[in-house]
């Protein structure tokens, strides 16, 4: 059983506020692992009036504090990567990717240089869009800051991506968290759908917008 497995088991057992926060946090940060097995099974636990945690307290779940909690969570870890980017600076943190610590948390400098790369081609919206970017969404608080982004603007794009991306999770979680190794299976393919979605409701407000500016002349 890998260590991901053992962690979801752990969650399955011990799912309450506390632990969506750590897990979130857990995700945010440079330690791999998927928001889609905590935000959607939580939600789904959440739409059951008769389920109750035993094990953490006796009481239900609400949606809207799993998603705020979530939210708080990937803050935390955002914050993290983004304190640690500042404080070592780009030699450490590279050598740190490319170490054998950094290996087992899944980095490599290559990873790093690809979202430093998108940092710069986005700019400080990349925190935001990153948010739904599998492979980029764990990374990019790193160049963030690296690149000493003001920390007012990297919480308020961070808060944002992280409060819709979860939004959409929970929302998803309603209706397929019982299929937790179909959610597991195609995260990867749930974060693409997700950004094709999100990047389709973006354009429609842009180009509703532009429309409106346009009959205004």
């Amino acid at each position: 059983m890998s260590l991901i497995d053992k962690l979801i088991t752990w969650y399955s057992a011990h799912m309450s506020y506390a632990s969506i926060t750590a897990l979130m946090a857990v995700e945010s940060s440079f330690i791999p692992f998927p928001s889609e097995v905590v935000i959607p099974p939580a939600a789904f636990v959440a739409g059951q009036p008769e389920s109750v945690l035993c094990v953490t307290g006796n009481y239900l779940l609400d949606v809207l504090f799993i998603v705020l909690f979530g939210t708080l969570g990937a803050m935390i870890g955002a914050i993290i990567n983004y304190g640690l980017s500042v404080w070592l600076g780009r030699i450490i943190i590279y050598k740190f990717a490319d170490s054998k610590l950094g290996h087992l948390c899944l980095l490599s400098s290559e990873k790093i240089e690809k979202a430093e790369a998108y940092f710069r081609e986005k700019g400080n919206v990349s925190t935001f869009i990153g948010r739904f970017i599998p492979g980029i969404r764990q990374l990019i608080s790193i160049p963030a800051g690296l690149s000493r982004m003001h920390f007012g603007a990297f919480l308020w794009w961070t808060f944002l991506g992280a409060f819709i991306w979860n939004c959409i999770l929970a929302t998803i979680g309603y209706v397929a968290a019982g299929q937790m190794d179909l959610i597991k299976e195609y995260s990867h393919e749930l974060s693409v759908a997700i950004l094709v979605l999100v990047g389709v409701v973006i354009l429609y407000f842009a180009v509703k917008q532009i429309i409106v500016l346009a009959t205004r002349k």
